[in-house]
């Protein structure tokens, strides 16, 4: 029998492997704009060159490879560390350096981590443009065809070598937007998060990308070569026009991504992002095969990616209920098998064909599968046309058919979060939420609960839960754990609720008698009998391992056979140079092969899961609650609770008094809400524990910030 102590050791020694082979490929980042760099590679290239693989081959192993045997280690890791107890896996997701350092701005909140690695990659960026353009200057190769003058010639290296660190961003752009073959797992960031640096990447990535095509057209048109050079597809070399459509692509994906395009027409802006698939094939035939190797990796990865989540999408449930709630909101609930379990702040993506047969939005799941066996509950507040429109569809379909339809089919992706729950090496918990920034806290206030009621957890958690809405009828959101508030059984007794109504005055009525008032919303019962399974459960990390492992031998047997047959020495002419567009059309293929392969092993793999998994789905619907019945000890129970009209938390009272109650614990604040609410408690946060840090007599313990994100 394998114990806990040979699961550590196997996650350890895959942790250090990792980081050796992060290492190392960093650094040939670091020295590739080096003269030491270039003496060797093109030894190497000359002596791969001779071999079955050729060059392509090398820059495959050197660029790519690392990066897809990282992702292959790290489903080994996650599922070695899974396997350990949960009071030994929370210490290692959560990072020493996630305190906030910036809490304004247009950036939002950065943390001492990510201000130290975005000052990094700056300067990594510095020093490759410094390196190449300093070669360049030393060189100074005039463009024959241009006969530029020495200011023309160092202008237009500065565009050239810009592109080269558009091309740097776009090796990591697609990283973070991973879902099942996410590398933000490892270090235990939520998906929102991780989403949020793929929208920096891409930003600087377009910023010096439109620098770059500006200056070099800029230059053509000062020589009057600007309609020969963008026209003009060249034999061999980089080809002008596919970087010009490539530019032109970066600049609509790009717009349509900003804020104002993206909340206001999310269709448009989920639309366009898909030309991402143009725009990476356009990339290869501007910059060469050459170039594109360095960013084969997250191209791969993200393709597998799409894959696994489109065939998982393919097993199609039925909503068991949907409950409109007072709050212009609908919660849905659908089935899963007992066996999929999640972790509080999970996330999944939704897509119901009848509104719209491309769209799939993220919503956070406000129920626990430790307390929820076979279903999961998501809250989805009207925020926009998708949202609007599933309220006006369940609303008018509970008009017309009196509580009950035939069956709603809906398709789901995830859940996707952390691996391990983070907020468990807290005794002490402060949870501040923003109107539907409550959903999340749902899942956690459960989670918590079932944790205390274990016989076998010595330590109870106690959690203070601040919740700021605009009108008291969005109290009904706390209608899954309102049972909490009011139970006083041992272990339960465990939360404290301050809600504030910002946008209504004091109506005399106190907590209880507004959630003894709280209208459950209509529901609407569906019958599943028509949907044969359940939600289907993602793959798990050796399964996904081995689809990764599988794909990268496919990759490389395809394009060792393919440029070798087609690539290979003209006998008749040994120098002579082939079209640059066959090498391109050849890695094209071979990725198109890999893919298609994947699809074939993940098809596979998920039918015969289908086949040993429940298709049934468990349906127990239950009769819907007029309202909220109280004993006598619970309404007792409810004055431990305030509710205050017409304002707003004083932050600065909440964890003065906090740290009075907690004494010397460490407590961990977790906030969910708009962006000023979270910039506000961590400026609290930072103040308390700089003014009480500095002092030792003190002795009090300190408030470890986390927010969370309930938007994309």
């Amino acid at each position: 029998m394998v114990t806990t102590a040979a699961f550590a050791s196997a996650a350890a020694t895959l942790r250090l492997l990792m980081v050796l082979i992060l290492g190392g490929w960093l650094c040939v980042w670091v020295l590739q704009p080096t003269e030491l760099w270039k003496k060797w590679w093109h030894g190497a290239e000359d002596k791969a060159s001779s071999t079955i693989f050729g060059y392509y081959g090398l820059h495959f192993a050197i660029f790519s490879l690392p990066i897809i045997v990282l992702a292959i280690l790290g489903f080994l890791y996650l599922h070695f560390f899974n396997q350990l107890p949960s009071n030994r896996r929370h210490t290692n997701c959560v990072s020493k350096f996630s305190a906030p350092v910036i809490t304004g701005g247009p950036l939002g909140l950065i943390s001492t981590a990510e201000l130290l690695t975005a000052a990094l990659f700056a300067i990594f960026l510095a020093w490759t443009f410094y390196s190449r353009f300093s070669d360049d200057l030393e060189k100074m190769i005039p463009i024959k065809s241009l006969h530029l003058n020495k200011l023309q010639f160092k202008v237009m290296k500065v565009g050239t070598r810009l592109g080269s660190l558009a091309e740097v961003c776009l090796v990591v752009l697609l990283l973070p937007v991973l879902r099942r073959l996410s590398l933000f797992q490892l270090l235990g960031l939520q998906f929102e998060t991780s989403v949020r640096y793929h929208i920096w990447l891409g930003n600087t990535m377009m910023l010096i990308a439109t620098f770059h095509g500006l200056i070099t057209l800029t230059v053509w048109r000062i020589k009057q070569k600007l309609k020969y050079e963008v026209i003009h597809w060249q034999k061999t070399g980089r080809v002008n026009i596919a970087g010009v459509i490539t530019l032109i692509i970066g600049l609509i994906i790009w717009t349509t991504s900003l804020p104002q395009i993206r909340r206001r027409k999310f269709e448009f802006f989920y639309y366009t992002h898909h030309l991402y698939m143009l725009f990476l094939i356009f990339f290869l035939l501007h910059a060469g095969d050459r170039h594109f190797y360095t960013v084969l990796a997250g191209f791969l990865l993200y393709a597998l990616d799409k894959i696994l989540r489109i065939i998982q999408s393919t097993q199609v449930t039925s909503i068991i209920s949907a409950r409109l709630l007072p709050c212009k909101a609908v919660e849905l609930t659908f089935p899963k098998i007992p066996n999929l379990s999640y972790t509080p702040t999970s996330i999944v993506f939704i897509k119901i064909s009848t509104l719209s047969r491309l769209q799939w939005h993220p919503f956070s799941i406000c129920s626990c599968s430790t307390v929820d066996k076979d279903k999961i509950s998501v809250i989805i507040k009207c925020q926009g046309q998708w949202t609007n429109e599933l309220y006006r569809m369940i609303e008018a379909q509970i008009e017309s058919a009196g509580g009950h339809k035939t069956s709603l089919p809906i398709a789901v992706e995830g859940p996707y979060g952390p691996t391990s729950i983070f907020y468990q090496r807290y005794s002490s918990l402060l949870l501040i939420a923003g109107g539907i920034g409550i959903t999340p806290f749902l899942s956690i206030l459960q989670e918590v609960s079932a944790r205390n009621s274990n016989k076998k957890n010595m330590m109870g958690t106690r959690v203070q839960l601040i919740y700021v809405e605009k009108k008291s009828k969005d109290l009904i959101m706390l209608s899954s754990v309102v049972p909490l508030f009011l139970n006083k059984s041992e272990g339960q007794n465990f939360i404290k609720l301050q809600a504030f109504v910002t946008q209504e005055e004091n109506s005399g009525s106190t907590l209880r008698e507004l959630l003894h008032d709280l209208l459950p919303g209509k529901t609407l019962f569906f019958d599943t009998k028509s949907s044969r399974y359940t939600m289907a459960t993602p793959e798990g990390f050796i399964l996904l391992a081995i689809i990764t492992g599988i794909s990268l031998v496919i990759f490389i047997i395809s394009i060792g056979v393919l440029y070798h047959g087609f690539l290979g020495e003209d006998k008749k002419d040994p120098k002579k140079k082939r079209p640059s567009w066959i090498s391109d059309l050849l890695l094209i293929s071979s990725s198109l092969i890999t893919i298609a392969c994947a699809t074939i092993t993940g098809t596979f793999l998920r039918w015969t899961r289908r086949k040993n998994e429940i298709d049934r789905v468990p349906l127990k619907q239950t009769e819907e609650i007029t309202g909220t019945q109280f004993t006598e000890a619970q309404d007792r129970s409810t004055e431990e609770h305030e509710i205050n009209f017409k304002q707003r938390p004083n932050f600065q009272d909440v964890f003065s008094k906090i740290q009075t109650q907690t004494g010397r614990d460490n407590v961990g604040v977790l906030v969910c809400g708009p962006e000023s609410m979270q910039e506000s408690v961590a400026e609290v946060c930072g103040q308390y524990n700089s003014t009480f840090g500095t002092n030792a007599k003190t002795k009090r313990g300190a408030f470890s910030f986390h927010s969370l994100s309930f938007a994309l």
